[in-house]
């Protein structure tokens, strides 16, 4: 089983008790982290990290959660300044809408 698969399974399971945590969106996102620092491997993020992405839509689907990933995408783009055009793209390069865009002015309200 897969890291990215094992995740999604502890989230499904805990999903009765509260929202997505950052703990958990850091853990998905760092296998995107070549890709959102540097824009390669070009021009495509990979599978590993589209995988992630996909698991990261799927444990958002309620509206709170869905804040809260992005909530907590927003702090990481504060902190670790990624090539904006690199995280603009991410989930359009892996066929994944999170219903928002990932930016640095994105509001998460």
């Amino acid at each position: 089983m897969t890291a990215t698969m094992m995740i999604a399974s502890l989230l499904f399971l805990g999903a009765a008790e509260a929202a997505v945590d950052c703990a958990t969106v850091t853990a998905l996102l760092s296998t995107c982290s070549t890709f959102i620092a540097y824009g390669t491997p070009d021009p495509y993020p990979g599978t590993p990290c589209c995988d992630a992405m996909t698991t990261l839509n799927m444990v958002a689907e309620p509206l709170e959660d869905r804040h809260a990933v992005c909530t907590c995408i927003m702090g990481l783009i504060d902190a670790y300044s990624p090539n904006a055009t690199a995280i603009a793209t991410l989930a359009g390069f892996c066929g994944v809408s999170l219903g928002f865009s990932i930016s640095p002015n994105t509001d998460c309200n």
